[in-house]
């Protein structure tokens, strides 16, 4: 999706090959997947355990600024979801496309 507002319209959830949990071991989110495990910064822990399925990006990044810095908060979730994308770790549904 290359339109931000297209993006933000539409809802990721973590990718069917990763589980996403608090591993206390670690003191942190991590995603497991059958090869290993991704351990998470504080940040992709915050973002990523507000990736279920039910909230539009637009509404996690409003989610976000609220509980943060409403300044400068926007592009750097975008971005990472972005890289999460890449990553293979989010997948993504249209509800326009429904």
């Amino acid at each position: 999706m290359n339109d931000l507002a297209a993006r933000h319209r539409a809802i990721p959830r973590i990718a069917s090959l990763y589980r996403f949990q608090w591993e206390a071991a670690q003191e942190g989110y991590v995603l497991l997947y059958p090869e290993g495990m991704v351990q998470l910064n504080a940040t992709a822990g915050e973002i990523l355990q507000l990736c279920d399925g039910t909230r539009s990006a637009g509404e996690i990044i409003n989610h976000l600024e609220r509980k943060f810095h409403p300044d400068a908060i926007a592009a750097d979730v975008d971005a990472f979801l972005q890289s999460a994308t890449e990553g293979g770790w989010l997948e993504w549904r249209d509800p326009e496309a429904e």
